[in-house]
């Protein structure tokens, strides 16, 4: 027998194989690189060149740390009104337009929030349709003879951002509900609980742990948001680390601020994983029964149908309707050179990144697999997908650091040695675009690719390797084959979040270089949100394609009458 296929003892780690060694180094290597970002922050804001904490603690600190808190609150709430009612409806209940707010729920996840934020603000403001309206009717003609709520404010954020975050919660609760025991629910109705009593006792703390998940999810999209809170004038930490290193120019007291953002962070994982770490639930035996839902009558189908309906129109119909029709009067853009170069820089970036971003989600998935003993592997490969936590202008400030150091001792050392000046190499270029977005979708693409091959049984492994296959023919003989269709969805997903990313590429990109994020930020900052339409409405529409993947998705996991 060969010794590389010895028998080891269960109190013996097994070392990394001599014929394995390239794959093992491989992987600590990608992770390294991948985490660079991460230490660097900690390490500028533990040692910055000047250091301002004491300042920015006195003064404007405590006001980013209360009106993140609101936010993130703020947002948490009304996300789990729309998202877990609404999957709980669309799930349990059978009321008119059913069959379509199951996938039509899911298309404000197409939207970005700047987005929203812009279309509301340009109906909602004083100059906008809406109050000139309300004045042209009551005859009303200043602000003072009348009260509007002001779109621009914390509360506007609020609402902005819930409207396109509460799908994660929808899309979670819902995929809890479909899994959940039918007897469970027969047995609740049995002991005389109606169909609310049955969700608030049976439904709904079954499928807390989903809903936990999904609410951290939103809670660090809220963190990461910088358009939109930028827009409004709201100080977020997000909005006060872009202040402080590109208006104060304090880099050092920048990654201060970003280093208690990524504490709120890792807080809000804190707090995910306690919620539900004592819950565990088991696939019951009746898991694929069909699942028979209530029928509502009368006001409660009405009510129902418009719970469902509001966050579609408001979240989706009305922003892209709106935007089409400012649309309508530019497509002569759609011929134009400039929006030709800056969709040409939105799908060059996004797919270069959602291509390099899976190929190294395969090599440490397949490194996971074959050295699945090894913890500290493990551990680096997890510790690798803390930038999916990281808000981008957090990821911009950690990419920028070790890249600019990188850039400057190559420049001095040419400068000593050669007399030249190599200028800039990698910071301030694509490359740093491209390394922000792998850095920050890395755990997306790497939790698809690890779900994929976990499906494969370890039997095709050894089936691969006694016909004389390595381990590297056998990943692109036999899992690659098996696992395409998670790795396209997975290169989807990465390549639509990259299009809709702002913070990073707004900080990162060269100069003079758009993509239609930047495009879209400018122009609507400038309140100009018709001359970039048509820009945000491709943005939305290419972000409709995976929701109604994972819309499908969802739905094939249960049979429903």
């Amino acid at each position: 027998m060969r010794s590389d296929t010895a028998i080891l003892t269960c109190n013996q780690p097994r070392l990394p194989r001599p014929h394995l060694t390239g794959w093992y180094t491989l992987a600590w290597g990608i992770a390294l690189v991948v985490a660079l970002p991460v230490l660097s922050v900690f390490y500028l804001a533990l040692f910055p060149d000047e250091n301002i904490w004491s300042h920015l603690a006195s003064t404007v600190l405590p006001v980013y740390v209360i009106t993140t808190i609101q936010l993130v609150v703020g947002v948490g709430l009304l996300s789990i009104l729309a998202g877990v009612g609404s999957a709980w409806l669309v799930t349990l209940c059978h009321f008119p337009g059913r069959r379509l707010f199951e996938w039509a729920l899911l298309l404000p996840f197409a939207v970005p929030a700047y987005v929203i934020a812009y279309v509301y603000t340009d109906l909602l403001e004083f100059a906008g349709p809406v109050q000139g309206a309300l004045r042209a009717l009551f005859g009303w003609e200043t602000a003072r003879d009348y009260w509007f709520p002001e779109i621009r404010s914390l509360g506007g954020a609020i609402a902005m951002l819930s409207l396109v975050l509460y799908p994660y919660v929808y899309l979670l609760a819902r995929a809890a509900f479909l899994e959940q025991s039918v007897s469970l629910r027969d047995a609740s109705r049995v002991l005389g609980c109606n169909a609310w009593q049955s969700f608030w006792r049976i439904s709904l703390p079954i499928a807390r742990p989903a809903i936990a998940v999904g609410v951290s999810l939103v809670s660090m999209e809220t963190i990461n948001d910088f358009g939109t809170v930028d827009y409004f004038a709201v100080k977020s930490l997000t909005a006060g680390i872009y202040d402080t290193w590109l208006n104060m120019y304090n880099l050092g007291g920048a990654a201060q601020i970003a280093s208690l953002m990524l504490v709120f962070v890792v807080l809000l994982i804190t707090l995910e994983r306690k919620a539900r770490e004592k819950q565990k639930q088991f696939h019951s035996a009746d898991r694929f029964t069909a699942l028979e839902p209530y029928r509502l009558h009368g006001w409660r189908a009405a009510a129902a149908t418009l719970f469902c309906l509001l966050p579609v129109v408001c979240g989706f119909v009305l922003p892209c309707g709106l935007l089409a029709w400012y649309a309508s009067g530019y497509l002569d853009q759609l011929w134009s050179e400039d929006f030709i170069g800056y969709a040409s820089h939105s799908f060059t970036l996004s797919l270069t990144a959602a291509v390099v971003s899976i190929v190294i989600a395969v090599v440490l998935a397949y490194a996971r697999r074959l050295f699945s003993e090894r913890r500290s592997l493990q551990f680096a490969v997890r510790f690798s997908s803390l930038g999916y936590a990281m808000p981008g202008a957090v990821l911009a400030l950690g990419v920028i650091i070790p890249l600019a150091a990188f850039d400057n001792s190559v420049d001095a050392f040419m400068r000593s040695h050669f007399n030249l000046s190599t200028g800039l190499l990698l910071s301030g270029t694509t490359f740093a675009v491209v390394m922000a977005y792998v850095v920050r979708f890395l755990a997306v693409s790497t939790g698809a690719v690890d779900s994929s091959l976990s499906k494969v049984t370890p039997s095709m492994d050894m089936a691969s390797r006694s016909l004389g296959q390595s381990a590297s023919g056998t990943l692109f003989r036999v899992h690659l084959p098996l696992i395409r269709g998670g790795l396209l969805t997975a290169l989807l997903v990465v390549f639509v979040d990259c299009m809709k990313e702002l913070p990073a590429t707004l900080i990162l990109r060269p100069f003079n270089y758009d993509t239609l994020a930047t495009f879209v930020y400018q122009y609507a900052s400038d309140e100009m949100l018709e001359r970039c339409s048509l820009a945000a409405l491709l943005i939305v529409l290419v972000g409709v394609l995976p929701v109604i993947l994972l819309s499908r998705s969802i739905t094939n996991t249960r049979q429903q009458a």
